[in-house]
């Protein structure tokens, strides 16, 4: 009889994990002969696993991950140099959780974005923050901001993520803005933060692709410093993936 009310009330306090399992007991017969601490603890942990899956569902909303890997999928067998047990030691997200950096270098289509991905989507299910951007497109929402004068905001919002993903890392040279902006970033991350970067530029060759020297010397010092390096190589993967008949890609 007074079942609907004590639902609605759940409801209305935003306990809806708590309101469907409570449901979901009166629908089941046996549930009667457990005691009350049993059915209010399964009452309890159906609500916390409620709230930890919305978390889960916004954090991977904002992490805006532009493939689908997940960890649990990562191909070893294809040949392109990739360390089984160094990736199932990234995958508990300790380097997360001591502020460490992942460096992915290779060739195009060897799948760096994809293990980049796959460890930013482990990162969110260990209840960590994360955003991936490609570089160009950082350094383009950066140009708008000192436009607009939310730089001060955007800096802020970027250093307060605890993955920030980076795609296609040094592919052009920097410009004077960009470099000092990205000094900035690394500056706010250092021993903070962490950042996966993936590049298809040996790390040999980021210096003279940020340009000025002393601001080369101060990224790389920070980028590098503590960081996994995961350099692969080998045959396009999307070769593997395509269908017989098709032509490669450009």
């Amino acid at each position: 009889m007074l079942n609907q009310p004590t639902v609605e009330k759940l409801h209305a306090m935003k306990l809806h994990g708590m309101a469907d399992a409570f449901r979901a007991q009166l629908e089941t017969a046996d549930m009667s002969r457990l005691g009350f601490e049993e059915r209010f603890a399964m009452l309890a942990d159906q609500q916390w696993l409620w709230k930890e899956n919305r978390a889960l569902a916004r954090r991977l909303r904002s992490a805006h991950l532009k493939e689908g890997g997940v960890i649990e999928d990562i191909d070893y067998q294809h040949p392109r140099g990739l360390d089984r047990r160094l990736m199932r030691t990234l995958a508990g997200s300790e380097w997360v959780r001591r502020n460490q950096n992942v460096l992915l270098i290779g060739p195009t289509g060897i799948g760096k974005s994809r293990l980049g991905c796959a460890l930013a989507q482990k990162a969110c299910r260990d209840g960590f923050s994360v955003l991936q951007k490609r570089t160009a497109e950082l350094f383009r929402e950066l140009a708008v901001a000192h436009a607009d004068g939310s730089i001060g905001r955007l800096l802020l919002k970027l250093s307060r993520i605890d993955v920030l993903v980076l795609d296609d890392f040094a592919m052009a040279p920097m410009k004077d803005n960009e470099r000092r902006d990205f000094l900035e970033i690394c500056d706010d991350r250092y021993q903070r933060r962490s950042v996966i970067l993936t590049s298809q530029m040996p790390v040999a060759h980021w210096h003279e692709q940020i340009g000025d020297p002393t601001i080369a010397d101060s990224i790389l010092d920070r980028l590098v410093h503590n960081a996994y390096r995961i350099e692969l190589n080998g045959e396009s993967m999307r070769k593997k993936r395509r269908k017989p008949g098709e032509e490669e890609p450009k």
